[in-house]
């Protein structure tokens, strides 16, 4: 699949810079089945759109300060780094230190071993990985590393939002449910879901549950070849627990859809799909690479909530695959033409899986 069939204009002007005043605001545009046109609505619609025993599954990962702006001990020069994923511990004079595999940059090229310091964080510069990203080490003397990257971490804004984190980004760029740390960008269209909704969905009888993938570089990363095949994913680590699994099973006992709150819950609950059962998963814990583009036969989510994604991207492959490439793209013209908003903090669609034979 060419990637420049993932293609489609859009004003920069699009590009939401500032997330919504609450979270149910944004618009939502519901694709549908037919010759009949989308229709506007706004995520406060959510519940009544969705059938009364839906099972809506959402990713619980939660995102960390991850992006560090510090200075060279020796020198003090001003170094950015951005961590990308935590790799375990290991021993460096004598000490414990947790490696983490990061992306950085600075004025000067980085020297290794050499030392960043952020406040009580020192951050140690061990070298490069096979794929090119920083090997780091990060100790604190005193408290736990996690308190010190709250303390002086900045909340890791994609690039497309041209501004600095502001301190309203510490609450809205993490989900209401966030609960295991480990992603370093937000599941987003799990952004737009207010604990009143969730409130609303239950009332409605639709039963919740979760999921974890922790979002990762893969998700920023652009598509530089011309075939969709040849890109190389970067690695996702997931978690699909006995309990999303047995709700999963009830639901398909009862003949409920699947509501995939975001593109990240699709990769996960398709990367643990049974491959005995038609559309049940296996709990399962361990890392993703899965490119999902047109053809892929979609095994356990049925209805997918999702934000507006950037062109040639693997996320506006996935969609497409899920909702038709025409239907899809089609309905991006369409937002494109009616003012939504893009991307992160933009406004989000509601579609359903396209029948697949």
């Amino acid at each position: 699949m060419r990637v420049d069939t993932f293609s489609y204009e859009l004003p920069p002007d699009r590009i939401a810079q500032h997330p919504t005043s609450d979270r149910e605001a944004s618009r939502l545009l519901v694709l549908s089945d037919g010759d009949s046109p989308s229709e506007h609505h706004t995520i406060r619609d959510l519940a009544s759109l969705l059938p009364k025993d839906a099972l809506v599954v959402v990713n619980d990962t939660r995102v960390i300060p991850a992006r560090l702006l510090g200075q060279k001990a020796d020198t003090g020069g001003k170094v950015e780094i951005f961590l990308v994923r935590r790799v375990g511990t290991s021993i460096l004079d004598q000490r414990e230190i947790e490696v983490w595999q990061a992306l950085g940059k600075s004025s000067k090229p980085l020297r290794f071993p050499s030392q960043v310091l952020i406040g009580n964080l020192v951050i140690h510069l061990l070298g490069r990985s096979d794929d090119g990203l920083l090997e780091v080490g990060l100790w604190v003397p005193e408290g736990s590393i996690a308190d010190a990257l709250r303390a002086h971490g900045h909340v890791p804004l994609p690039p497309y939002i041209k501004r600095d984190d502001e301190p309203s980004d510490v609450e809205r760029y993490q989900t209401v449910f966030a609960r295991a740390d480990g992603a370093v960008a937000a599941p987003t269209a799990g952004l737009h879901i207010s604990r009143a909704l969730l409130g609303r969905l239950a009332v409605r009888g639709c039963e919740l549950t979760s999921v974890t993938l922790h979002v990762g570089l893969g998700t920023f990363q652009p598509v530089t070849v011309d075939d969709l095949d040849q890109h190389p994913m970067h690695a996702e680590v997931f978690e699909i627990s006995n309990t999303a699994a047995k709700a999963i099973t009830a639901a398909r006992a009862r003949g409920a859809p699947v509501v995939a709150i975001g593109t990240t819950v699709v990769r996960a609950l398709e990367s643990a799909a049974d491959p005995d059962r038609e559309g049940h998963v296996l709990p399962t814990t361990g890392e993703t690479r899965l490119l999902i583009q047109p053809g892929y036969r979609f095994r356990v989510v049925d209805i997918l909530l999702t934000n507006f994604h950037l062109p040639r991207s693997t996320l506006l492959a996935m969609v497409c695959a899920f909702g038709g490439t025409q239907r899809v793209l089609g309905a991006y013209d369409f937002a494109v033409a009616s003012d939504y908003r893009f991307f992160s903090y933009g406004d989000a669609m509601l579609l359903t899986k396209q029948v697949q034979t």
